[in-house]
């Protein structure tokens, strides 16, 4: 049930039965040859098939994140921590304000991670306030399956190339790119980064069979529809 779809006296009407809803949260940034828009596609989609059927609600995605390393490479947009942080918290009252008490954050977005302790003190504030943060691609079951097809995976590499986040007529390399330095990309400015990883695939594949691809989405969406629907005490 997105929201998109809903009206608001049907939002008030599944709060008397249920207080569950779904908000992810992505990026726009590079991602090599793919859509700038790769780690928000992913998040919403993830949590709308995770949700479906529970009927559970789920909010338009947080389309802007924290991405300061990519500053570089032109159609990135980084919100500074500051007003990431109020931005996701200035959300979450207002659903709490809503009805809704349980909240899962479905995050496409490594650098969004330091939202996890605004989480926290929401629901040290917030009577009877609950919030999950899952990065779907590295939960256990989903980064397992990566492993299990191919470790050599990355940022803009094979695992975040789906049917839906790769551009029609723009064509992929097909050789494994060597894994990028991480340590030495630790202490670069955004300049930096661009110089070392060039494209801006840090390593591996840049595509892989899409039946591989659909089986690790299958466990992905089981993965997320798993904590929505578990146990929440």
């Amino acid at each position: 049930m997105k929201i998109e779809d809903s009206n608001w006296f049907e939002i008030e009407a599944y709060l008397k039965h249920d207080d569950r809803c779904v908000l992810p949260l992505g990026s726009t940034e590079q991602h090599a040859y793919l859509s700038l828009s790769v780690d928000s596609i992913l998040a919403e989609r993830m949590a709308a098939e995770a949700a479906e059927p529970l009927g559970v609600p789920v909010f338009p995605v947080l389309a802007y994140g924290l991405t300061p390393y990519f500053n570089a490479y032109p159609g990135t947009v980084s919100l500074r921590t500051v007003t990431y942080m109020a931005v996701v918290r200035d959300i979450l009252d207002s659903l709490y304000r809503s009805g809704f008490r349980r909240v899962l954050i479905v995050n496409g977005h490594g650098g969004n991670s330091p939202v996890q302790p605004v989480t926290m003190e929401w629901m040290d504030e917030r009577p009877g306030a609950r919030a999950r943060f899952h990065n779907w691609w590295n939960a256990p079951r989903a980064w397992a399956k990566v492993q299990e097809i191919d470790p050599k995976a990355s940022h803009a590499s094979w695992m975040e190339n789906f049917p839906w986040t790769r551009l029609p007529g723009r064509p992929v390399p097909g050789e494994q790119k060597p894994m990028a330095d991480f340590d030495r990309l630790k202490d670069r400015s955004a300049e930096g980064v661009r110089e070392l990883v060039g494209d801006g695939n840090y390593g591996g594949y840049y595509q892989r069979d899409d039946a591989e691809m659909e089986a690790l989405w299958r466990v992905g969406v089981e993965e997320t529809r798993s904590l929505l629907d578990g146990d929440w005490r």
